[in-house]
């Protein structure tokens, strides 16, 4: 079964940038759409980037222009460069298949971003 391990978060000041990575241990990771998603305090999951097998992406509006997601299929990794970031970024970051499975939710990374 396909694991996803997200890595990369941390605390950083507004306007600063991370990169996340989400390692996948099976090459069926190759042939799927990914997503990159995010969970604030108080709030719903939310949906924050996907990129398909071929590379083609989408980024919500909020994050359009400071984020971009990219792949290594070589690597199995997906990537998410966060830029840019502001307070309200502030989110536990996981990675899924898109659309996403419940069974591939893994332990995601905190990104804390301070004012």
């Amino acid at each position: 079964q396909v694991q996803l391990v997200e890595s990369g978060g941390g605390l950083v000041q507004a306007g600063e940038s991370l990169r996340l990575s989400c390692a996948a241990s099976g090459s069926i990771f190759r042939i799927n759409t990914m997503g990159w998603y995010r969970q604030a305090p108080g709030k719903q999951r939310e949906l924050v980037a996907i990129i398909s097998s071929g590379g083609s992406t989408h980024c919500a509006d909020s994050v359009k222009g400071r984020f971009t997601i990219s792949r290594d299929n070589a690597k199995n990794t997906v990537y998410l460069q966060m830029n840019s970031l502001k307070p309200e970024d502030t989110a536990v970051y996981y990675c899924n298949f898109w659309p996403s499975l419940d069974a591939y939710w893994g332990q995601g990374t905190q990104v804390t971003v301070s004012s």
